[in-house]
């Protein structure tokens, strides 16, 4: 028995979560880094305790849950963005290694995706068999990230976009660059262009790791 460890990553808004719609289409079991550190972040969790104790009662709403709009803004206007990531990554990292374990016991071959944003930063790479980087230019994300956050704001559209903009752009700073993040990818997906180009790219992709995973478990 054998898994492939995949770890799918990439900047603000480059179009992982597309990515990762594809490949599951195609079989992969994928599993989201972002869903887990929101689970971990729930009323009763020890991370949920540690974030209010650091952060404060303030990124708290009335019924208990974290306000992660609130908790963002703080991290990246404040520049505590390591501090959170200290507080939840490790804790986020054995939960996916927990998950991949369990995947191979039960699955046997199978392609396990990692989707997260930090893979790289984190220092985690190690931890996977091939990475893939999803990219698209800078404006690209900052636009997409735009629409994402006014589709679900209050206010008027240009001040949605005008906050929005600037949050983008302090996330952005936080993360390697797309160029640091390909120097140490196995695939690069261009989701710059038009979505049949994003598609037949990842079923380009997942011949190949399906290859791979043949090759492993000989």
């Amino acid at each position: 028995m054998s898994v492939l460890r995949v770890g799918l990553t990439g900047g603000l808004a480059c179009g992982k979560s597309t990515v990762a719609k594809i490949m599951a289409a195609h079989g992969a079991h994928v599993i989201d880094a972002d869903a887990i550190a929101h689970a971990l972040m729930c009323p009763g969790e020890t991370i949920y305790r540690e974030v209010v104790r650091h952060f404060g009662a303030e990124i708290v709403n009335p019924d208990g849950e974290i306000n992660r709009s609130k908790l963002a803004e703080l991290a990246f206007s404040d520049g505590r963005v390591e501090e959170l990531n200290r507080i939840v990554h490790p804790a986020v990292i054995e939960r996916q290694q927990q998950w991949m374990a369990e995947l191979e016991q039960q699955e046997g071959n199978a392609i396990a995706v990692v989707e997260a944003a930090l893979i790289v930063e984190a220092g985690v790479k190690g931890r996977f068999d091939k990475i893939v980087v999803v990219t698209c230019t800078p404006e690209q994300k900052i636009e997409r990230f735009i629409r994402r956050v006014v589709a679900g704001g209050k206010g008027s559209l240009e001040a949605d976009e005008a906050v929005a903009r600037k949050e983008a752009e302090k996330r952005m700073a936080a993360q390697l660059a797309d160029d640091e993040k390909i120097k140490v990818a196995d695939f690069v997906i261009d989701n710059s262009g038009s979505d049949e180009h994003t598609e037949e790219q990842v079923n380009k992709l997942m011949q190949e790791l399906q290859a791979i995973l043949v090759q492993q478990s000989l």
